[in-house]
């Protein structure tokens, strides 16, 4: 099949059916769909997501054979093949999935082909940009596109071997070291990418004028330049979730699950965050060596096995040196600074804006917290008492004062960490807890939030009367806080059983230990 370009019948792009299968997933995950039943399926892709080339009136899909259609079950040879009634409407969804995987391909090829033909392209715009601006801003995506396009045409071969029972995790994983070459250089030039952006903009008097031109174009469909350069992260998020779709609709201890399970594990390496996490981590540490220093003892904070965890300024309770105003008590308190790593707690003074003199310190294991809901006499706020023992004996201990409930509640369930499948499991024996769903995407501001997008479903642990939620995402393991403001609650009793019973196969699948801490 000529898939070395994206078919000119297939007018969607892919940001389009982005926004349009994230908003159907929100409705099933909240059991706001649709029926599901077989005619429920007309028009739609796996669990109920519009497939790319259904998504408007005037878009089709255009197999090799050269027969226009929408979905597999329309395909003219499925349909005139007298098998069709033989599939369950298990059967058929699995295989709208799998066809979801392909179509939602070919948009995404038809958009990375704007970003590199009409923007990356342009003599205009390549003649007011230096070489070095170009490479930072474009960087590795001519090489995505080449190999997403031999992706295309292996999936594409598959289908017209076996149009009935065709699989597609097989190729997905074949293919997951190609895409990790060209993704992980992508990824980690997102930094560079973002600030040339921005320095070009404000810098390069002629660039705005010519990227408003090109934007302009019938081609972009009104999307800016940003919206096709964040495509690869987009997609590979993407590809993991339609993985995961197949996996779930697979028959558990079948060859087809032990494929799609392989490609998802392959999928999320190629996701490069472990990778591109582990380099800022290392980046990170080296940052705060130059600045943490130890009164007494040496401490080698640089490590390959940690990381920060979270850090801040809290007040600490002065019970040493109180006084009395009046007829009340008061305690005087004093900043103290902290830095949690995944093993360890540091407490220290600031010796100047960018300089920390660490008093005591003690691994993870040896903290004790206790969260003091009761207003002390004389002092008001929300306090905690924390102990850092040496062995088995106290070796300091201190009171806490935080700004905010949800400044308290951070700081001791960091200190705290529970494994997020525990939780989950623990949901599914109570057979309900409160779940929420992400409405609008979230960018994470510290190290104990959260970054979340649209149509992320999450178990909520913990809501503050300040308006923060802790949370576990069902899909990866991941905990975290993040603002209410930006979830919705799932009301359906049925769509958060099904949501749990989903997620918690596919944790399973991965192996012993399952998601990440």
């Amino acid at each position: 099949p000529a898939a070395s370009s994206p078919n000119p019948t297939v007018t969607i792009l892919y940001q389009e059916y982005s926004d349009v299968a994230i908003n159907r997933e929100i409705q099933r995950q909240q059991g706001k769909e649709p029926g599901t039943d077989e005619e429920g399926l007309k028009g739609e892709g796996s669990d109920g997501c519009p497939s790319p080339s259904n998504l408007s009136p005037s878009s089709s899909f255009r197999s090799s054979r050269g027969s226009a259609f929408a979905l597999w079950q329309d395909i003219p040879d499925v349909r005139t093949s007298g098998q069709l009634d033989n599939f369950s409407n298990e059967e058929r969804k699995l295989q709208e999935a799998k066809f979801e995987l392909v179509t939602s391909e070919a948009s995404y090829i038809r958009s990375l082909s704007i970003a590199v033909d009409h923007f990356m392209m342009s003599p205009e715009l390549a003649e007011c940009l230096g070489a070095q601006d170009k490479q930072w801003l474009f960087s590795k995506l001519p090489e995505v596109k080449d190999v997403s396009e031999r992706f295309l045409q292996a999936l594409e071969r598959r289908l017209e071997q076996d149009i009935l029972r065709f699989d597609v995790c097989d190729i997905v994983f074949d293919h997951c070291p190609a895409l990790r070459r060209v993704y992980l250089p992508y990824v980690t030039n997102q930094a560079y990418q973002e600030q040339t952006y921005q320095r070009l903009l404000l810098d390069n008097a002629r660039f705005p004028g010519i990227l408003a031109r090109l934007e302009e174009d019938s081609v972009c469909q009104r999307l800016p330049l940003t919206s096709f350069l964040i495509l690869p992260f987009q997609r590979i998020t993407r590809l993991k979730m339609l993985v995961e779709n197949i996996l779930k609709r697979t028959t558990p201890g079948s060859r087809d699950e032990d494929t799609a399970t392989k490609a998802f594990n392959e999928l999320k390496k190629v996701e490069c965050n472990c990778s591109v996490q582990s380099m800022k981590r290392m980046e990170e540490l080296i940052h705060l060596n130059k600045k943490i220093h130890f009164e007494s003892k040496i401490f080698p904070l640089i490590s390959q096995s940690r990381w920060l965890v979270k850090h801040g300024e809290l007040l600490e309770v002065d019970t040493q040196t109180m006084s009395i105003s009046g007829s009340k008590l008061k305690l005087p308190t004093k900043p103290v600074y902290l830095h949690l790593f995944n093993d360890c707690l540091l407490l220290s003074r600031r010796k100047d804006t960018w300089k920390f003199v660490v008093f005591v310190h003690a691994k993870i294991g040896e903290l004790k917290v206790k969260d003091l809901s009761q207003k002390l006499q004389g002092i008001s706020g929300f306090i905690f008492h924390l102990q850092l023992c040496g062995g088995q004996q106290p070796k300091h201990q201190i009171l806490l004062k935080a700004h905010t409930e949800s400044g308290k509640q951070r700081w001791i369930t960091a200190m705290f960490p529970s494994h997020p499948l525990e939780d989950i499991e623990q949901a599914c024996e109570n057979e309900d807890l409160s779940q929420v769903q992400c409405i609008r995407s979230y960018q994470g501001q510290e190290h104990d939030e959260l970054t979340l997008e649209k149509a992320d479903v999450l178990q909520a642990k913990n809501i503050t009367s300040d308006g923060w939620v802790e949370g576990i995402r069902l899909s990866d393991g991941e905990r975290g806080w993040f603002p209410k403001t930006y979830v919705e609650e799932i009301t359906s009793r049925s769509a958060r059983l099904r949501n749990l019973r989903e997620n918690i196969r596919g944790w399973r699948s991965v192996g012993p230990g399952g998601p990440p801490r």
